[in-house]
C-alpha cells in the first residue's frame, strides 16, 4: 500500500511542530496542516466522496492548497489541479473531462469557477473557500468550506491506496489540441518527490523553501511542496511572481531553497530596486536552486550565481514525467546549459523520426521510460498510444547528447521553423541573440513566408538604459548564424507574455 499524503503524515510524525507552511503572518506547524488535512478529509466523507472519484482544486499558492490537496489523498480520491486562472468554459472542459465529481475553489476566481461548473454535467458539488472577512453570498448550492471545516475533526484514517492507483490527474498546456490528462499514480508522484528532495536538492529537515511556482503545475507540486514536505522542510508561499516581493521574502523568511523557471530568474537578475533587499542576507541563506520548464540561457544562470553567490542546477521534465527525468545532480559536474543526466530508474535516449536510437551529439527526439512515467492520458487511450510507443514515452522535444552522456535541450518539435526546406531550432537563435550586450530576453518563432514557407522573427526585450536596432540585431545574429537562420524581422518589446509558470507564450506571439 502506498498514498502520497504519507510525505505529510511521516513529516507530522518525525517533526511536528516543525513550519510546514508560511504564508505572511500565518505560520502554520505539521501537526496544525496534518489536522487540517484530516478534517478535510472528513468533510469530503460526509460529503459522499468515493474513493477513485476525481475532486478538482481551484486554489492559489495559499495555505488552503496543501490542506485540501492531503485531504483529497487521504480520501482515496484523486486531486485534478485546475489553473487559477482558468475562464468558465475552461472549467466545464477540465471538470467534464476528469470526470471530477467536485470542485473546491477559492473565493478569487468563484465567478469564472460557477460559469464552468454550472454548465458541467459530471460534477455536482462545489465549495467555496472564503477569504477572511467575506461576507459575500451565494446560490444555495454552494457549500462553504470555513463552516464544514468548524463541524469536523481533526483525525482520519487514511485510505489504503496501492502504488499503481491514480493520484493525481495533471492537464498539460494543450499547445497542440485540447488539454489531455495526465494520470499519476502515488509511486509516481511519491518516488519522484522524495527522490528529488534527498538526492537531487539534499534538501535537510527545517528548510525554508519559496513556493512561487503553481503548486496547481507539476514543477511546484513535486519539486517544492511534496519534496519539502517529505523531508520535513516548510515552503513560504507567494501566490503570483513578482521580482519584489520574491525578494522580500527571500529576506524575510531566510528561504535556503529557490526552484523557478528561467523568467524568474531573468527578473530576480535585473531587478532595478534590488540594492533596496539585503541581497548579502539572501546569499547567506540560498544554499539550493533549481531551474525546469525550459532551458535557461547560459548568461542568465552565470550572471544569477555570481550576483547570489549559489548554484543554480537545471532539470528536466514534464507534466507526464511527474515531473522530473533528468538533473544536473550534485554527485556530477555540472554542465551549464545542460538538463543533466537521467534521475535514478530512469533511461532517456535520442531517437530520430522512425524511433531508431541516434548516436552521441546527433539531434533527435528524447524519449523515456521508468517509474515517473504516466499511466496514460485520461481516457484518451488513442493519444496514449501515440505517445508511449514501445514503452518509451515520446517526449515531443528535440536534443542530443553529448559524450559524458549529458542531455542537451534543442528546441520543442513542434516549435522547429521550416525555411525553405531547412530545420531551424529556434532555442539556438535566441542564445545567439543573448549573447549581445543589449539584450536581456528574446523569443524567436517562425512566421508564415509565401516563398519560404515559414520565415524567423524575434521579439527582443532590452536591458534597461541600452539601445539597439532591429538592423544592428539582425547583423550580430548574421556573423553568428548559419544564412538561412538569422532573424529576418525583430520586433522590441517591453516584456514577454508568460504563463503562469513563467513561460514565454509563443503562442500568443503568433496572435499579434
Amino acid at each position: 500500500m502506498l498514498n502520497l499524503s504519507t510525505v505529510l503524515e511521516n513529516s507530522a510524525k518525525e517533526y511536528p511542530g516543525n513550519k510546514a507552511v508560511i504564508f505572511n503572518d500565518i505560520h502554520l506547524n505539521y501537526a496544525q496542516v496534518n489536522g487540517a488535512a484530516n478534517q478535510f478529509a472528513n468533510v469530503l466523507r460526509e460529503m459522499g466522496v468515493q474513493p477513485g472519484e476525481k475532486v478538482a482544486l481551484m486554489i492559489p499558492n495559499i495555505p488552503y492548497f496543501p490542506i485540501c490537496y492531503y485531504g483529497i489523498l487521504k480520501t482515496g480520491a484523486v486531486v485534478v489541479p485546475m489553473n487559477v486562472l482558468f475562464k468558465g468554459p475552461e472549467v466545464e472542459y477540465h471538470l467534464e473531462d476528469s470526470e471530477s465529481v467536485m470542485l473546491v475553489v477559492w473565493e478569487g476566481f468563484v465567478e469564472e469557477a460557477l460559469k464552468g461548473f454550472q454548465v458541467a454535467e459530471t460534477c455536482h458539488r462545489i465549495m467555496v473557500i472564503q477569504a477572511p472577512g467575506s461576507q459575500a453570498a451565494y446560490p444555495e448550492e454552494v457549500h462553504i468550506y470555513q463552516k464544514l471545516m468548524t463541524q469536523s475533526k481533526p483525525v482520519t484514517e487514511t485510505h489504503p491506496t496501492m502504488p499503481d492507483d491514480t493520484a493525481v490527474i495533471l492537464y498539460t498546456s494543450g499547445t497542440t489540441g485540447r488539454p489531455k490528462g495526465a494520470e499519476l499514480t502515488h509511486f509516481n508522484m511519491f518516488s519522484n518527490a522524495v527522490y528529488a528532495a534527498r538526492d537531487l536538492l539534499g534538501l535537510q529537515p527545517g528548510d525554508i523553501a519559496l513556493a512561487v511556482l503553481p503548486l496547481f503545475h507539476s514543477f511546484g507540486q513535486t519539486c517544492v511542496m511534496n519534496a519539502c514536505f517529505g523531508i520535513g522542510a516548510g515552503i513560504t508561499l507567494l501566490p503570483r511572481f513578482e521580482p519584489d516581493k520574491a525578494l522580500a521574502i527571500l529576506e524575510r523568511d531566510g528561504v535556503n531553497y529557490f526552484a523557478g523557471v528561467p523568467t524568474m530568474y531573468w527578473y530576480l537578475l535585473n531587478y532595478p530596486e534590488a540594492h533596496k533587499f539585503n541581497l548579502d542576507k539572501i546569499a547567506s541563506n540560498l544554499r539550493i536552486c533549481a531551474s525546469g520548464g525550459s532551458a535557461m540561457p547560459v548568461e542568465t544562470m552565470r550572471a544569477f550565481e555570481e550576483k547570489f553567490k549559489v548554484q543554480i542546477l537545471e532539470g528536466y521534465g514534464l507534466s507526464e514525467t511527474s515531473p522530473v527525468a533528468s538533473f544536473n545532480v550534485r554527485s556530477r559536474p555540472r554542465k551549464p546549459g545542460s538538463i543533466g543526466v537521467p534521475i535514478w530508474g530512469v533511461e532517456m535516449k535520442i531517437v530520430d523520426d522512425n524511433d531508431h536510437d541516434l548516436p552521441q551529439g546527433e539531434s533527435g527526439e528524447i524519449v523515456i521510460r521508468g517509474h515517473n512515467v504516466m499511466k496514460g492520458y485520461y481516457r484518451r487511450q488513442e493519444a496514449t498510444a501515440e505517445t508511449i510507443k514501445n514503452g518509451w514515452f515520446h517526449s515531443g522535444d528535440i536534443g542530443y547528447m553529448d559524450e559524458d552522456s549529458y542531455f542537451f535541450i534543442v528546441d520543442r518539435k513542434k516549435d522547429m521553423i521550416i525555411r525553405g526546406g531547412f530545420n531551424i531550432y529556434p532555442r539556438e537563435v535566441e542564445d545567439v541573440l543573448m549573447g549581445h550586450p543589449a539584450v536581456s530576453l528574446a523569443a524567436v518563432l517562425g512566421v508564415p513566408h509565401e516563398g519560404l514557407g515559414e520565415e524567423v522573427k524575434a521579439f527582443v526585450v532590452l536591458k534597461a538604459g541600452t539601445q539597439a536596432t532591429a538592423e544592428e540585431l539582425i547583423a550580430y545574429s548574421k556573423e553568428r548564424l548559419a544564412a538561412y537562420k538569422y532573424p529576418r524581422t525583430i520586433e522590441f518589446r517591453d516584456q514577454l507574455p508568460l504563463n503562469a509558470t513563467g513561460k514565454i507564450l509563443k503562442r500568443e506571439l503568433r496572435m499579434i
